[in-house]
């Protein structure tokens, strides 16, 4: 299939329910859910070397940040299979590195910290990050974590772990984002 090469298919396929591609059904949910037309128009911008182009995608890009709140930058690392759950004022720094798989919620900060610690978030594989969940400042989020809604992460976090709370409180827990994590890539 051609679209399997598309940057922005993988994102795609793992909002859909099943893992038929469809042309038509990707049209009808582009024209009629946001967060496929933000990724397709990150992706595109991140992968475009042509500056008219990019500057199509990027004008796009802050279209869609005026209206929803969705603050990601085009040279933010992002990797395959990102996906935003009800999509409205979420932030992610620029310095931020995400893994593979990630969710995020409404509401949800990924920051730069000039304090301590500082730096921005290295965010690992198949990760879920909760609604007004905040993760802040230089630290490492492992494979396989689960950040509950409202919890402010400003340490470490091993994998295979639930972080909740402010001050965070970290509990492990194997397959922590089993159930909430689906149709990897």
């Amino acid at each position: 299939m051609k679209f399997k090469n598309k940057p922005w298919y993988s994102d795609y396929m793992r909002v859909r329910d099943n893992k038929k591609f469809s042309f038509f059904s990707f049209v009808k949910d582009f024209i009629f859910y946001h967060r496929i037309r933000y990724m397709v128009y990150f992706r595109c911008a991140q992968k475009t070397r042509c500056k008219l182009f990019k500057f199509f995608y990027e004008q796009n890009l802050y279209w869609l940040c005026r209206k929803y709140g969705i603050e990601i930058k085009t040279n933010t690392q992002i990797g395959e299979g990102f996906c935003m759950i009800h999509p409205y004022n979420i932030t992610v720094s620029p310095f931020a590195v995400l893994g593979k798989n990630v969710n995020m919620y409404k509401g949800s900060t990924i920051g730069n910290n000039t304090g301590n610690p500082v730096g921005a978030p290295v965010i690992g594989d198949c990760v879920q990050i909760g609604i007004n969940a905040t993760v802040i400042g230089g630290i490492t989020i492992g494979d396989d974590v689960l950040i509950a809604p409202n919890a402010f992460v400003n340490c470490d976090v091993p994998a295979h772990s639930v972080v909740v709370g402010n001050p965070c409180k970290i509990h492990h827990k194997e397959n922590a984002t089993q159930q909430f994590i689906w149709n990897k890539v």
